[in-house]
């Protein structure tokens, strides 16, 4: 089975999941792209959508949904987003597409945080995919400089601009043996919005598409 159909397959898995009068988070990327091609087919159970970027705010009205804001719904019922890597503790790194404070944000918000991803992205350690951090324009250099101290190679996504209108490192050759503790520690850099590492707001379900079909990992 090729990824395309290994994330189709998670996005789908992720259905049962919601249950009628719910109101859903959407997540951004590949993965959660698939997911919102298909919540027209149980339209009629969701109550309310909320979203992680501009971008999946833009497919899911063009699927024919109106999105409301997290402020408008307040604490929701299920969340539902993609990863660029899952060890099996459920803790990610996420943040390839440039949305991670937003999903970070619905995540927290969410009773129930639901992550859909290929075979490939579960893996032993975190950081073989390069760590995003969202930070401000002003401290880009200074941030930078503190993760040349941690041994991280930090590489500025130059040209790509956040939906809050910030920047992204991209910290890439950065060991993450304990995510809890790097999270917390990048967290504490003035400048840094928010870290690509989700380890105090890990996934409660882990969905892995593979060639044997969908397997589901709980904390």
């Amino acid at each position: 089975m090729d990824a395309s159909n290994k994330k189709r397959s998670a996005a789908k898995a992720a259905m049962k999941f919601i249950e009628p009068g719910m109101t859903v988070g959407v997540g951004t990327g590949s993965t959660v792209n698939f997911l919102i091609e298909m919540l027209p087919e149980i339209r009629n159970k969701i109550n309310r959508v909320v979203s992680s970027s501009k971008a999946s705010t833009s497919l899911l009205e063009a699927h024919g949904f109106t999105v409301s804001t997290l402020n408008e719904v307040g604490d929701y019922d299920i969340y539902i987003d993609g990863a660029d890597e899952s060890n099996k503790r459920l803790q990610l790194i996420k943040g390839g597409g440039g949305a991670l404070t937003r999903e970070k944000v619905l995540a927290c918000a969410a009773r129930r945080f639901i992550c859909i991803i290929d075979d490939t992205k579960l893996v032993r350690m975190l950081g073989g995919f390069p760590l995003p951090i969202e930070v401000l324009p002003m401290a880009q250099a200074m941030i930078a400089r503190h993760m040349l101290k941690m041994r991280g190679q930090p590489i500025w996504r130059e040209g790509f601009i956040t939906d809050n209108g910030n920047h992204i490192l991209d910290i890439h050759d950065l060991q993450i043996s304990n995510p809890l503790e790097m999270e917390a520690r990048i967290n504490k850099i003035p400048g840094v919005v928010t870290v690509g590492i989700f380890a105090d707001q890990a996934a409660d379900i882990l969905l892995i598409g593979g060639d044997d079909g969908v397997k589901e990992i709980r904390t």
